[in-house]
Order: C-alpha cells, then structure tokens, then sequence
C-alpha cells in the first residue's frame, strides 16, 4: 500500500507508513479530537486518511476506530466524532442518575463492611452500558474492513489487558502480510475490530467492568502497556505521530509554610489513573530516542541488523496540550451531574487535589468542548510542523523527534549524543 504523504520522505521512501498513536486519557481524549481537527484542516480539501496505521488504547482506542471506519473522508470522520464529543454528557458515558450512585454506594459500602458478598459483589464502580450504546449507533466496524480493503488504511490496533494472562494484547485488523507478535507480557493478534474490543479497551480498573473476549477478561489497555508505540511499530510504521493528553509541567511544591494534606482516595485514584496512561508513553519515547541516537552513531543509515532482527530509527512528532488539563476540568466541575459530585465529593476529589480524577471523568460538553478548541489551537500553532511531517521531509529534533521542548529537564532530549566504540 502505499501510504498517502504529501511529499517524499526525508530519506528518499516514498512509501513510508505514518502511524498515529493515541494513548488513552479518559474524557482528556477530546484533546486529541481538536488536534485531529487541526490536521484535518492542514490536509488537501476532502483527502482520505493519512495514517497507514491506527493504534489506540483506552478513549484513544474509539477515536482510532471512527477514524478507521470513516477513513475515506478524513476531515467528516473528524467531524464526526467533533460532534460526539461537543456535545458529551456523563449520562452518555455511565449511568449517573441519584438512584444509580445511591445504590452503587451502598453497595460498595456493604461489600466492604460485610468482607464480602460472594456472587454479588460489585464489578466496578460505575456503569458504563450507556457508552456501550453510543458506541454501537455511531462506529460501523464493518467499514473498518472496507477501507482496508480499498486502501485506505493498513491496520489498527485496539489494545487491552488481559487479566488472566496478565499480558498486555494488541488485537489488530490490517492488511494481509501482518505478523503477530510474542515479547514479554506483550503481544500481537490479529482479529476483526468489534464492540467488545473497544469497551475493554476502556474498562478503567475498578471504575468500568471487565469485557470478556473469548476465554479472557480485559481491562483497560493501558494497565500493562510499557510499550505504547510498539504496536505501530510491530505494524510496519516508519514514523510516527503521538498525541498525547498530559502537560508536562510538574505540580510546584506547597512552601515551607504551607500545611501538608495527606492524599485524599480522590487524590490516589487521580495519581493512578495519570500514571496508568501517560507514564508508558514517557517511558517508551525515552527509549525510542535512545535507540535512535545509537543507529545515528553507528552510522548504519537509521538500520541495523543482526540476529535480533532489524533495530530502524523512526522518525516521531509529539503532540501534547500548551496548558495543564487539570485547571481547565476544575474550572469546569459544577457541569458534572449533582449525584456524580457528591460521590466523588464523598472520594476527596472536589478539592484542587482531587483536579487530577475529574480531568479524566468528566465527560461534559463544556469541558470537552474547551480541550477539543485547546488541541485545535495546539495542533494549528504547530502547522509547518505537521505539515512537513506528513510530507515526510526530514525530522530536525533531537534524534529524529520533536516534541520534547514541552517535556520537563529530567528527559532524554537534553541527553548528549552517545559515542560509539570502534
């Protein structure tokens, strides 16, 4: 297939595969939407889909599926999922109506109290049979095969985890010729896109039920994804194309005179939920750099061989928010449904510490509305940049990957280039 860029690649590849990567973030997704909005916009007037491969994890994973299914139209099938979004309430996402959290908290408090209720102990914390429905009216999956078919698209990759192999899986739909893949606690398989795959795909532990796909309970992609990138990889990608839902800029600690709260569960679950999505990635793009800078020293032409396979430097663009999505959900809590406000008032995460877990639960039209319109911004501010990575001309960042300036000191765009022994 070749792949739909506007120009040649840098390295004289006219048939390079981009890949777009969206890790998972919740209702912080919507950051993602204005970015692809933005893109849509810097293509030619109705141009197909320009990424050859799609891989989404967690919220990440539903946009990378309506993208899929509409990839013949890339700006409509933005549009389209601009339109869910916009217009997002949490009663869309879970049920959240007075009787449902009542209930869902006595629950919970008679399963804690009790030691336990046997067959009726609680799944999650809340119910997200809501999205389910929204989901199925809005993404055609057998139009994932389509474009396929007719060239559009190559693969995408829907990833989960596994609870019972404790391995993080990959399910991908792509073109013929695709290998799956086996490395440690990771793996490939390939399969027909469906329902099922999405919603495990987003099943936050302990907030959203498992799904079972055939003998296996998933959960959440990003429970076990060390490795974001390499289900592109796997896939054939040459670069990539990250959006990520995280500023980087780290919280200021109180001064000296400032009393200390202890964290609130609202402030643990905030903590857990950041660190399962983005702190994968952060980790994966470190090592990524790494290794391109060792093919750049080696001077191997960005490849190398050996009985480990084939090491290739690929070409990566990051894409994260300008400003800290934590204030603009704080700005935006008294949107949230009243029963949800008093269960998560009831966690500790009505407070400015408790920012970190509305930022990822409060699926709000206003709310996501102002990141879609943040990522738009982002994504227009950054248009030469876009522009010339989907032409595929040369990347000038650091190692091959731009995106870093955004990042904090402590990460690895700022390390000296490393010396190769003769």
């Amino acid at each position: 297939m070749k792949v739909r860029t506007i120009g040649r690649m840098g390295r004289g590849c006219q048939d390079c595969r981009i890949a777009l990567v969206l890790p998972g973030g919740g209702a912080r997704g919507a950051y993602q939407v204005g970015v692809l909005k933005a893109i849509g916009e810097i293509l030619p007037p109705r141009a197909p889909n320009p990424f050859a491969i799609l891989s989404g994890t967690s919220a990440g994973a539903i946009s990378a599926a309506v993208i899929a299914s509409r990839a013949r139209r890339f700006a409509a099938g933005v549009a389209d999922l601009e339109r869910v979004w916009a217009n997002f309430h949490c009663h869309q996402v879970f049920r959240s109506d007075a009787l449902t959290m009542l209930r869902s908290s006595l629950h919970w408090f008679a399963t804690l109290v009790t030691g336990g209720l046997g067959r009726r102990n609680p799944r999650s914390l809340l119910d997200n049979s809501p999205l389910r429905e929204l989901l199925e009216e809005n993404i055609g999956f057998d139009a994932i095969q389509q474009a396929i078919d007719r060239g559009y698209l190559e693969a995408l990759a829907v990833t989960c985890a596994g609870y019972g192999s404790a391995r993080s899986v990959s399910f991908y739909q792509s073109a013929p010729g695709m290998e799956h893949w086996d490395r440690v606690r990771r793996r490939g398989r390939p399969t027909r896109i469906t329902l099922d795959h999405l919603m495990a795909s987003i099943a936050v532990p302990m907030i959203f039920p498992a799904v079972r796909i055939g003998r296996e309970y998933f959960g959440d992609g990003a429970m076990r994804q060390a490795t974001p990138l390499s289900p592109a990889l796997h896939l054939g990608a040459d670069r990539i194309l990250v959006i990520g839902v995280r500023n980087e800029a780290p919280e200021p600690l109180p001064a000296a005179d400032e009393p200390l709260d202890h964290p609130t569960f609202g402030n643990i679950a905030g903590y857990m939920l950041d660190a399962l999505f983005m702190d994968g990635l952060s980790a994966d793009l470190e090592n990524l750099t790494r290794l391109n800078l060792i093919l750049e020293s080696a001077g191997q032409d960005g490849r190398m061989d050996g009985d480990f396979g084939q090491l290739r430097s690929v070409e990566t663009c990051i894409q994260l928010p300008s400003q800290d999505i934590r204030e603009i959900a704080q700005r935006h809590v008294d949107a949230m449904p009243r029963p949800v406000r008093l269960l998560l008032r009831g966690v500790g995460s009505m407070d400015y510490g408790g920012r970190q877990l509305l930022s990822y639960l409060q699926f709000e039209g206003d709310y996501t509305r102002e990141l879609i319109e943040l990522g738009y911004r982002d994504g227009l501010a950054r248009r030469e940049l876009l522009e010339s990575f989907l032409r595929g001309e040369p990347v000038e960042g650091h190692a091959g990957i731009v995106g870093w300036d955004q990042l904090s000191e402590e990460y690895t765009a700022r390390l000296p280039k490393p010396s190769m022994p003769l």
